[in-house]
């Protein structure tokens, strides 16, 4: 499976993977706790930023947002049917920001960097008995390398939609990828099984 991860030399790369996804947390929270218009768009204009500039293209650092950016258009649209167009713009301001500096996280870090990292973290629920510290980082570490996975798979679909002459509909596009996603998933977890790694 491809990664998100890009080989560059930035700032960002040479941060400490504790220290970003900290940072991530901290951010996330701190969004939700304002509703102030302007704060919001200083913060996603430095995600921004920083996405930009982790070493891609504008065309592939624009493609690879795509689909969550569509997802949060639709989520959108929902919210001003209900409400009033600063909440709308709220949570806009919001997802966006988060998916920006999300995604400059995943494109500066590696999949071992974020295993070992979240395997660190859920250490102290392992030894209260709550959990396997290292399911977690695997499960974590298979999340992220099923995105640019699912993306692939989403852009394939479409093509082919385009090349048949069709429109392309949620529901004819939703359907094949959820049942190649999950024959993907049942194949992954084949191959743990067969090599052991769950087994303790």
């Amino acid at each position: 499976m491809q990664s998100l991860y890009v080989d560059a030399d930035s700032w960002m790369h040479r941060a400490s993977p504790r220290l970003k996804l900290g940072s991530l947390a901290v951010l996330g929270v701190a969004l939700f706790a304002t509703t102030d218009l302007r704060s919001l768009a200083v913060t996603l204009l430095a995600g921004g930023v920083l996405y930009l500039n982790v070493g891609m293209t504008w065309r592939e650092a624009l493609r690879r947002l795509q689909p969550v950016l569509l997802t949060i258009a639709f989520v959108t649209l929902f919210s001003l049917l209900f409400n009033p167009w600063h909440e709308a713009a709220v949570t806009v301001f919001r997802l966006v920001t988060l998916t920006l500096f999300a995604a400059t996280l995943t494109a500066t870090t590696t999949i071992a960097a974020f295993v070992d990292e979240i395997t660190w973290a859920a250490t102290p629920l392992e030894r209260i008995g709550l959990v396997k510290a290292a399911d977690i980082g695997l499960t974590v570490g298979l999340v992220v390398r099923f995105v640019p996975l699912i993306v692939g798979r989403y852009a394939a679909i479409r093509e082919a939609h385009e090349a048949r002459g069709l429109k392309i509909r949620l529901r004819t596009v939703l359907v094949p990828l959820v049942i190649l996603t999950l024959r993907d998933a049942d194949n992954i977890a084949a191959a743990i099984d067969a090599r052991g790694i769950r087994r303790h």
